[in-house]
């Protein structure tokens, strides 16, 4: 059985699927490209597929991922390619890796996020950042099925910082721009919960939704704060295996390697 690792997106119109609307789009992907599955044993066999630490409904990404599992192997950028052109524009699949390590989902343990909040000034941005950030605590309240759940959204939170306007807004909307880096705990703190914090200390509450972007997820390091992508190990272990050598093959005594 070979594993792949693939990473997708959310983009445009496609951030307002649903997790389990995903799913859907993508087993169809799977029988369109004739990916030869590995499936579930029982009564109702579904497609091995794992998928790890979605993005909220209406939130956009560039790092979202998911595991299969196959009956055979395949070539890992040319199953990218049949998947992706059998996806529905925003929902792309712009990466691809055999498992060659362990543990995909316990490298996911932080993100980076962009919120635009489009109707703020960048100065009034600045001002709630500085206070969410000097903060020792921000409590907030979700809605869970159990009911209203209070937490704390400031201690997952490892930076928040104003970026400058992009070059493609016009200059008469002001339009703050956010970078967020945040851990995932239990409870998972959110952009809108981060939003929700900055609320609380600023009283910063922007006139339309923000538009949220994952740009990144993985391993958080500690040493250079970024996060790191959680395929390279396994791009590593690929490099590390020395290519067949065909001439070595060729020249073998009969009967070499067998038993």
């Amino acid at each position: 059985m070979q594993r792949i690792r693939l990473r997708y997106t959310k983009r445009g119109r496609l951030r307002f699927t649903s997790h389990r609307d995903f799913q859907r789009a993508f087993e169809r992907a799977l029988r369109r490209s004739e990916v030869p599955m590995a499936y579930s044993a029982g009564f109702t066999p579904h497609p091995k597929v794992s998928y790890a630490n979605a993005a909220p409904t209406g939130t956009g990404s560039e790092a979202e991922f998911l595991e299969i599992a196959l009956t055979e192997a395949r070539d890992p950028d040319t199953l990218r390619a049949l998947l992706d052109a059998s996806m529905p524009d925003g929902l792309d699949v712009v990466d691809a890796v055999e498992a060659r390590t362990s543990g995909l989902a316990d490298r996911l343990t932080a993100s980076v996020w962009e919120m635009r909040l489009d109707g703020v000034a960048a100065e009034d941005a600045e001002k709630a950042v500085v206070a969410f950030m000097d903060a020792e605590t921000v409590e907030v309240q979700r809605r869970a099925k159990n009911g209203v759940r209070t937490f704390d959204a400031r201690a997952a939170v490892v930076d928040l910082q104003t970026l400058d306007p992009q070059p493609d807004r016009s200059g008469d909307k002001p339009c703050a721009i956010l970078r967020l880096v945040v851990r995932h705990v239990t409870p998972a703190v959110r952009p809108d919960d981060v939003l929700s914090g900055l609320r609380a200390v600023a009283d910063l509450t922007p006139p339309v939704p923000a538009a949220v972007t994952r740009l990144a997820q993985g391993l958080f390091d500690e040493e250079s704060g970024t996060v790191t992508d959680p395929l390279a190990p396994d791009r590593e272990a690929a490099s590390a295996v020395p290519p067949a050598d065909p001439a070595a093959a060729a020249t073998a005594p009969e009967g070499a390697g067998s038993a």
